[in-house]
């Protein structure tokens, strides 16, 4: 059975995200035509090959917090490649109404 999310368009939307904007892996599956199939996008995500130069880190969870365990090695890589980029986190959490990229 094949997924619901084509992988080739969250690639394209993952690349389209502007530096020092996040997006919701929620948003990401709507934007690719899958409402609701969140978690495969974490999914496709986590299958990205190693090196890869698409903005894996501007996707976080829907209360605007990095989804990897906070303290883990994957955590602080994430988070510090958003706080490169002018991105803030405040109590763990990203403000989504300042961050959120909306497509446009």
């Amino acid at each position: 059975m094949s997924s619901p999310v084509d992988p080739k368009r969250v690639w394209y939307i993952l690349s389209q995200i502007p530096t020092g904007k996040i997006i919701t892996y929620g948003q990401l599956a709507e934007m690719a035509g899958a409402r609701g199939c969140a978690r495969i996008i974490g999914n496709i995500l986590k299958q990205l090959p190693s090196g890869t130069g698409l903005p894996w880190h501007r996707v976080i969870n829907c209360k605007g917090r990095i989804s990897f365990p906070e303290g883990s090695a994957h955590y602080q890589k994430q988070k510090e490649r958003l706080e490169q980029e002018g991105i803030s986190l405040t109590t763990g959490k990203v403000d989504l109404q300042t961050y959120r990229w909306n497509g446009e």
